[in-house]
């Protein structure tokens, strides 16, 4: 695959970048509120125009007045997206003007080598004069834009895609995309460093710092992959209406429901939480395939006696997901965190497996002469045959007379011998029994 130019979006705080990101994301992926520093990550997204692709990337705002370590953690992402980037955008503020923190910005900029180009934001009116004082900058001519209304992105996207090679191929094709979910503070983005093998999200010990859901492509053993490092999920009531955590949790939701594979982070020094449970919950309505991570078991005493507490409480909370998966790693030191991989290829393909239809009505066949399903109301079951209809999740349409009439606990027991029968770790099942002639 071709490789797909990357456009990074850069400037001081609350000049409207992230608002340009998510008109050209075509959904709300970078969160936009009126506070200086609220997109601390850089995050990744496809954009077209004209017949070229590109990756943009959304970047914290650059303050070079805080030195607190969140600050600096945001230059040093900021700094990444501005080295792989093969075009950098400055974007301002117009209705402020120029100021001294977009000259320091500007001159932060000089020493990549990218093409830059210079975006005056805000400018609702289209008042092409306020761009004139930014020519001070010596980037070369300003744009006048207002990305909340969408006037003068075609003039910015024209001058961008000057700078690029026509791409053929989407970024995301065939790639797994796996997202990483779990409470605030449990080492979610510690993982994503992990297996990234590069420091690329903000890691700090504040509950909540990942913010967004950060998309981070990568290969393993020769595949393509999507990294999700998405928000902390919480109870709903410490969410505040209308805060910027309320707007990561959905985020956070969204994430599950279009990853490939979900992988639960658990705390080992917690133990399993009733939130652990929910979210597991979230998981298992969406029929994602998953596997549950117990991070931080180098804190805990690495006992037989400690691992089989873990699992009995497994069995009880997660009674109604029993093919999940867990492997216990420590992102600190490594340990087991080559395993993650492995385990994901694992769900994901058994998500994917495809069973022949002789072959699942045998199984069928045995487990009804073991156990008919029971009559309602002087009226017996007839089961016929069934097929599989469907992958990720695995989905099995089941024929018969009264399928009304099938209770929850049949449909268990069916599935319960589908499992015993066939390799579906990690990956819910979908059982729909279907009246003959029903699709």
């Amino acid at each position: 695959m071709s490789k797909v130019p990357i456009v990074a979006i850069v400037g001081k705080p609350n000049v409207g970048k992230s608002t340009f990101f998510n008109k050209m994301a075509g959904s709300k992926i970078s969160i936009v509120e009126d506070i200086p520093g609220v997109t601390r990550d850089r995050i990744f997204a496809n954009a077209e125009w004209c017949g070229y692709n590109f990756q943009i990337v959304d970047t914290g705002g650059l303050d070079f007045n805080k030195n607190d370590e969140i600050n600096k953690r945001i230059l040093e992402q900021a700094n990444l997206a501005i080295e792989i980037a093969d075009v950098i955008v400055l974007f301002v503020d117009g209705r402020e003007g120029l100021t001294h923190d977009d000259i320091e910005v500007a001159n932060h900029l000089r020493r990549a080598k990218a093409p830059k180009i210079v975006a005056v934001n805000k400018l609702d009116n289209y008042e092409r004069e306020k761009t004139y004082e930014f020519y001070e900058l010596g980037l070369g001519d300003p744009i006048a834009i207002s990305a909340e209304q969408g006037k003068g992105m075609g003039d910015l996207l024209d001058e961008i895609v000057k700078h690029l090679n026509k791409v053929d191929n989407s970024l995301d094709e065939g790639r797994v995309k796996i997202a990483l979910v779990g409470k605030p503070n449990v080492g979610k983005s510690s993982l994503t460093n992990c297996l990234l093998g590069e420091d690329r999200m903000v890691v700090s010990s504040v509950a909540g710092t990942t913010r967004d859901a950060i998309d981070s492509p990568f290969k393993w053993n020769n595949k393509d992959y999507m990294l999700i490092d998405t928000a902390g999920l919480r109870r709903k009531s410490k969410i505040e209406p209308d805060s910027i955590e309320r707007y990561s949790v959905i985020r956070s939701l969204a994430a599950i429901e279009r990853c490939d594979v979900a992988v639960l982070v658990i705390d080992a020094s917690e133990g399993i939480t009733e939130q652990d449970v929910k979210i597991a919950g979230l998981i298992h309505e969406q029929f994602k395939p998953s596997v549950i991570v117990v991070n931080k078991w180098d804190l805990i005493e690495k006992s037989e006696e400690k691992r089989k507490a873990f699992e009995h409480q497994f069995e009880v909370d997660l009674a109604f997901m029993k093919y999940y998966v867990t492997l216990y790693v420590s992102a600190l030191d490594g340990k087991n965190t080559g395993k993650i991989m492995q385990m994901v290829d694992l769900v994901y393909n058994n998500s994917r497996r495809e069973i022949p239809m002789a072959l699942f009505n045998n199984v069928l066949t045995n487990a009804i002469s073991v156990n008919e399903p029971p009559a309602k109301g002087g009226r017996k079951i007839k089961i016929i045959f069934g097929k599989q209809i469907a992958t990720c999740p695995p989905t099995f349409n089941i024929y018969c007379n009264h399928a009304d009439l099938i209770e929850n606990s049949y449909m268990r027991y069916i599935e319960n011998n589908l499992r015993r029968a066939f390799d579906f770790k990690g990956t819910p099942i979908k059982i729909q029994f279907k009246e003959k002639g029903e699709n």
